[in-house]
């Protein structure tokens, strides 16, 4: 068992030896100057020591004063801040949904304030790092891209997208037709390098004359192209938004259905998990809209 001071003793002294006297103490803790005084004289008695050496208008602190004064203020200071965070902690359900980054940013993140609207007490926390990535099993849920087999999850099917080509609008004003990309600069996903291969051979455009470049997710290639550096070819998903903003156009109206789709995937003893039946049914009818 911890053998303690008065903690009223304690927070009196540490707030006089942090204001310089009783009166700023006893202004703060909503006490009388006589309080303060009498439980700083109490906690002095019960440590066998003096505290402060009194003046007739100004306290001093003694060397044990000043040796014991910086750890109260650092032990009242963890106290506050550690009640202030569990005070602000949710009582409601929480949903942890795991995210390729592009689709947060590009397609969910921009609408999920009409689920927090519509359901407040649900907290959803995005991890990102799925996508076509592995599934974790610290992730409620998750939405991913790929053919709808995760053994040991259930996997249901959201929609399915095709892929066009955008860039600057100022770009798509010189790109007249297909044949004009072979001397453009044309912007890749690296683990998505058939993309344009496919894309260029339903065209008819033919193969192009340079590799162009080459990035690591959807979104750094479309900042790319928004960025005026060349050509993407993307998932309308993740360019509707864009293109209605002025930021991409599509110079092409040739779209190329994927290989691919994207499914709300989880274990299914997480189905009952609170909050996620309204999740689900928001995202459904989000995608079927």
């Amino acid at each position: 068992m911890r053998r303690l001071p008065s903690l009223n003793g304690l927070r009196a002294f540490e707030a006089a030896a942090r204001h310089g006297s009783f009166t700023g103490a006893a202004a703060e803790l909503h006490v009388s100057q006589a309080a303060v005084s009498r439980m700083v004289k109490l906690l002095e008695e019960r440590l066998g020591f003096p505290l402060f050496e009194r003046r007739a208008n100004a306290l001093t602190l003694t060397e044990r004063g000043r040796a014991l004064h910086p750890t109260l203020t650092e032990a009242f200071d963890a106290i506050a801040h550690r009640v202030d965070r569990v005070s602000a902690m949710r009582s409601g359900p929480v949903l942890t949904v795991g995210l390729g980054a592009t689709f947060a940013v590009r397609w969910l993140i921009p609408r999920l304030s009409g689920f927090h609207m519509a359901h407040p007490e649900i907290e959803i926390r995005i991890a990102t790092g799925g996508g076509s990535a592995p599934m974790s099993d610290e992730w409620t849920c998750a939405v991913l891209i790929g053919d709808g087999r995760w053994p040991g999850y259930e996997a249901e099917h959201l929609f399915s997208s095709n892929l066009q080509p955008v860039c600057a609008p100022s770009l798509a004003r010189t790109l007249r037709r297909p044949a004009d990309l072979r001397t453009a600069t044309l912007l890749h996903v690296s683990h998505w390098a058939a993309d344009w291969p496919r894309w260029l051979a339903a065209s008819g455009a033919g193969a192009p004359d340079s590799n162009g470049l080459s990035f690591g997710s959807y979104a750094m290639t479309l900042q790319a192209a928004i960025d005026g550096v060349g050509v993407a070819l993307a998932p309308q998903p993740y360019i509707m938004d864009d293109i209605a903003a002025g930021r991409l156009a599509a110079p092409f109206p040739l779209a190329l259905p994927m290989e691919s789709s994207w499914y709300l995937v989880y274990r299914a003893t997480r189905r009952g998990a609170p909050g996620f039946a309204a999740f689900r049914d928001w995202l459904f009818e989000l995608c079927a809209a």
